[in-house]
């Protein structure tokens, strides 16, 4: 490792480039470059905001970043060459969850009061063949839509879509806490959540190629301590000042009160973050099974330990 690299307490310093969706849940992230917890750990960490789910995977493919908080479909779909861009990253492995297991919410315009409404309509997705595109195909179908009775269009990552939504410029979408409560404030109705389709569903996980990782081992386990430290300290109630502060910091025009409603979806023990990060199993088989029942080209795939490596979690938090 380059000695020109920034010191850290044991040594030098590894830099990787992380690249992330915009929005709440990347409060530990937050916190661990604010609370100092990567340096810590040795690590210097550059954290890009993606514009959407094939920006960031084309960023990982060329090596241009190193780790990416995304939906565990994603890694799928992209692993299997289902994804959106004609790109392939065949060792794509998610290592530890990062998001609430709260299901995602479809939110619609306030003349939208029933899925016969949206006939003929367009809802906005991140990518039309990845991530919660195939959870909204699959609730749509549930709700007595056929595909060819609406249209799904890419409109980019969260704040995209939650811009273009506000501008009204399509029906409907999926939004996960705070965006559907912001839209539900401006009298966009929450027509269904996806709860109604799954019981089970494994959202956003830190996720990196797995020939890298294995190569910097000591780097990535280095990461996954500082944001399994980070949220635990986020959990923990006296903290809820300053964490509120550094999320008001992070968030461009925080509204009054916005951090503390993002902590209590994001950080509600018995359906926010998990403290432990481990991935939910039995989500990440729902994945797959609207991923064989939706993705494009169809693709038999395979198991759901196939997709995960749960090494190097259980080194960082001492459970190997």
């Amino acid at each position: 490792m380059s000695t020109s690299l920034p010191k850290g307490p044991r040594g030098p310093v590894g830099r990787v480039t992380l690249i992330v969706f915009p929005g709440g849940f990347n409060w530990p992230v937050w916190v661990a470059q604010d609370r100092g917890l990567f340096a810590q750990h040795d690590i210097a960490v550059d954290v890009v905001l993606t514009p959407g789910s094939v920006f960031q995977w084309t960023a990982l493919a060329r090596g241009d970043a190193q780790i990416a908080v995304t939906l565990m479909d994603n890694v799928v779909a992209y692993r299997e060459a289902q994804g959106e861009a004609p790109v392939i990253v065949d060792d794509a492995i998610a290592l530890m969850a990062l998001d609430t297991r709260s299901m995602p919410a479809l939110v619609t315009t306030p003349a939208i009061r029933s899925y016969a409404d949206l006939r003929g309509r367009t809802l906005a997705v991140d990518a039309v063949k990845t991530g919660n595109a195939l959870v909204l195909t699959g609730m749509l179908e549930r709700g007595g839509l056929r595909r060819d009775e609406y249209r799904l269009e890419q409109a980019g990552g969260v704040m995209q879509r939650y811009e273009a939504m506000a501008r009204g410029e399509y029906a409907g979408s999926l939004f996960n806490a705070p965006f559907d409560g912001l839209l539900k404030d401006r009298g966009y109705n929450t027509l269904d959540t996806a709860e109604s389709l799954l019981k089970h569903f494994q959202g956003q996980v830190v996720a990196v190629r797995k020939n890298w990782a294995d190569l910097h081992r000591p780097l990535v386990v280095g990461f996954i301590r500082a944001i399994t430290e980070a949220i635990q300290w986020l959990y923990a109630p006296g903290n809820r000042t300053e964490a509120f502060a550094i999320h008001d910091r992070n968030s461009v025009d925080a509204q009054p009160g916005a951090a503390a409603t993002a902590y209590s979806i994001l950080f509600a023990s018995a359906s926010g973050i998990p403290v432990d990060g481990e991935i939910d199993v039995e989500g990440v088989t729902q994945v797959l099974a609207l991923r064989t029942k939706y993705g494009q080209p169809p693709k038999l795939l395979r198991e759901p330990s196939a997709y995960c490596d749960g090494t190097f979690l259980a080194k960082a938090t001492g459970r190997r």
